[in-house]
């Protein structure tokens, strides 16, 4: 699942996702939507908002697997948000740990999902003093929720898993992770 990407590759990606906006920006003017090319303008703004965001956490190997995710077949599609609290001190969190976990959990929906069907996941992250919140929110099709639960049910000392909801079209979850400081 874990590509390594190279910077031609990832440069080609970002070129193609800027030249899909672009057209749809301008396909939009053309038709004379004036209002939906502010509107796809706007959504550019706060997705590169929270590539920023994410790209600050200090989490590189977390933020690089986040957004490059949907550059890949994939059985649901990913989004994330980073909630601003500027005023707190950016905990310092195991970002080896973070990724290992997250790219296992990944693969475990991926298999556990019904394929060709409109599966959404959204992560949304939340920096505390003490650490760092995650939330995962996922709609679609559940097709095998077992393994689901016995991998969210594996106790480890670094990461605190709290399972909100689990059933066929939804799982949500909070993610806990002490800061290392």
């Amino acid at each position: 699942m874990k590509k390594d990407w190279n910077t031609v590759e990832v440069l080609g990606h970002a070129r193609h996702d800027w030249l899909n906006k672009l057209q749809l920006i301008k396909g939009n003017l053309s038709l004379n939507n004036i209002e939906r090319a502010k509107a796809i303008i706007d959504e550019i703004v706060v997705e590169a908002g929270q590539q920023s965001k994410l790209s600050n956490l200090k989490i590189p190997q977390f933020a690089s697997m986040l957004l490059t995710y949907n550059w890949e077949n994939h059985s649901f599609q990913l989004e994330y948000e980073i909630l601003d609290h500027s005023n707190i001190s950016i905990p310092v969190i195991n970002d080896q740990l973070l990724t290992e976990w997250t790219s296992s959990f990944f693969e475990l929906l991926n298999a556990s999902i019904k394929l060709y069907h409109e599966n959404h996941l959204s992560i949304t992250i939340e920096q505390q003093s003490e650490g760092t919140r995650f939330f995962f929110d996922f709609r679609g099709i559940i097709t095998n929720k077992a393994p689901i639960m016995d991998f969210l049910n594996k106790k480890t000392s670094m990461l605190q898993v709290d399972i909100q909801e689990l059933s066929e079209q939804e799982l949500a979850l909070e993610i806990f992770i002490p800061s290392n400081e």
